[in-house]
C-alpha cells in the first residue's frame, strides 16, 4: 500500500481498510499519516507489515470484497506469485483492481518529448525507468488477461490511465479548477475509449472472482 495515500482516502469515504506493506519505512509513513486522522477513520484502518506473496500468513481465503494492487506490480520480482497471493483473498464476486505500467505504450513518452532513441527502444521493451530513476517492468494487457483468468479473477473491464497527461512534470502543479475539470473529463473519456486507452501510460484492470 506504499505510504497509505489511497488507503486513507478509502477510509475517509467510509470503507473498512486493511493495508499490507513490506517496507518498514513506507509502513511508518502510513502509520504517521493515520495517526493524524480523526478517531472514526483510524478505527476503520488496519496496517500490517507483510508481503503480498504470503497473504496466507495473515488472512483466510476470501477475506475481502475488494483487493487493490495499484502501482506495485512493476516492482515485483515474482509478479505471478504476487497476483495469486492477492487473488486468494477475494470473496466470491469480489473485485480485484490492478494498475500497471502499459508495456505497449512505452514509446509514447520519449516520442512526445522528441527522444527518438528512447522511443525506438520503447517499441521492443518491457522495461522502463520510473520517476525515481529505477528500472522496472511494464505489463501487457493480453498477458495480464490470461493471468487473471488463471487465478480465478477473470477480467471484467479495463481502462487507460494518463492518456494525455503522462508527460506533464509533477512540479507543474494542478491547473485552475475549471481547466482541471475539463482535463479530468477528457482523461476519463479517453481511458474508456478505443483506440486512446491503448496508448495510456498505465492500465487499470478489474477482475471479478467467480
Amino acid at each position: 500500500m506504499g505510504q497509505g495515500t489511497q488507503a486513507l482516502r478509502l477510509a475517509r469515504a467510509g470503507h473498512t481498510v486493511t493495508g499490507l506493506e513490506a517496507d518498514p519505512g513506507l509502513l511508518k509513513a502510513a502509520r504517521d499519516s493515520l495517526a493524524t486522522e480523526p478517531a472514526g477513520i483510524r478505527e476503520r484502518v488496519r496496517l500490517i507489515e507483510g508481503d503480498g506473496r504470503e497473504t496466507g500468513v495473515h488472512f483466510l481465503p476470501g477475506s475481502f470484497d475488494v483487493v487493490l494492487c495499484h502501482g506495485v506490480l512493476m516492482y515485483a520480482d515474482e509478479p505471478d506469485a504476487l497476483l495469486a497471493g492477492l487473488a486468494r483473498m477475494l470473496a466470491p464476486g469480489g473485485l480485484f483492481s490492478l494498475v500497471v505500467r502499459n508495456a505497449e505504450a512505452l514509446a509514447m513518452r520519449p516520442g512526445l518529448a522528441g527522444d527518438w532513441s528512447g522511443a525506438l527502444a520503447g517499441f521492443e521493451s518491457d522495461v522502463y525507468t520510473d520517476d525515481h530513476g529505477t528500472k522496472v517492468r511494464a505489463d501487457r494487457l493480453d498477458a495480464l488477461t490470461s493471468t487473471l483468468a488463471g487465478i480465478a479473477a477473470p477480467l471484467h473491464a479495463w481502462y487507460g490511465v494518463r492518456v494525455f497527461t503522462d508527460g506533464v512534470p509533477a512540479e507543474a502543479g494542478l491547473p485552475a479548477a475549471d481547466e482541471l475539470d475539463r482535463l479530468l473529463s477528457a482523461e476519463e473519456r479517453a481511458g474508456r475509449t478505443d483506440p486512446y486507452r491503448r496508448l495510456a501510460a498505465m492500465l487499470h484492470l478489474c477482475g471479478v472472482r467467480g
